[in-house]
């Protein structure tokens, strides 16, 4: 069995690298959306043109980004959503409904004092976790059946 997981969510800490690093040996392929956060704050300008406006900007670039979110989400059998610890992920939020709409198995990825701000994102999920080790030993028991050593 080969699973396609999507890593959506907050892109200022690691969290990405150390699930990808963990996984390694398993049947897994990952995709993300640009974690370049200039690149994705700007896309849509630099491809379409400037804005004077910076509602109109932010809108370009949100929805080339959706394009390719999208499309991760879609061909996703596993949708991890991380909620970071600074920074509000609105758009994980909208991610992690996206996935839930479409069916997608969701894991969050979140902290514990954040445990009733994401109450209705949590019911969605069939997995919450505290640390990206969990997340792979959740693909790891998906995979082969096998529990933490």
């Amino acid at each position: 069995m080969t699973l396609n997981v999507y890593l959506s969510g907050e892109i200022h800490t690691d969290w990405r690298e150390q699930i990808t690093e963990g996984a390694k040996g398993l049947d897994v392929s990952f995709q993300s959306p640009v974690t370049d956060h200039a690149a994705s704050d700007d896309c849509g300008v630099a491809i379409m043109g400037a804005e004077d406006n910076k509602f109109w900007h932010d809108h370009k670039g949100a929805k080339l980004n959706a394009i390719r979110t999208r499309k991760g989400i879609e061909d996703a059998d596993v949708v991890v959503v991380r909620f970071g610890e600074k920074y509000k992920q609105w758009n994980a939020a909208f991610d992690a409904g996206y996935a839930a709409a479409l069916g997608k198995s969701i894991i969050v990825l979140s902290q514990p004092e954040h445990q009733h701000a994401l109450k209705e994102v949590h019911a969605a999920a069939l997995a919450v976790t505290d640390e990206p080790r969990q997340v792979v030993e959740i693909l790891t028991y998906v995979l082969q059946g096998t529990l933490p050593k």
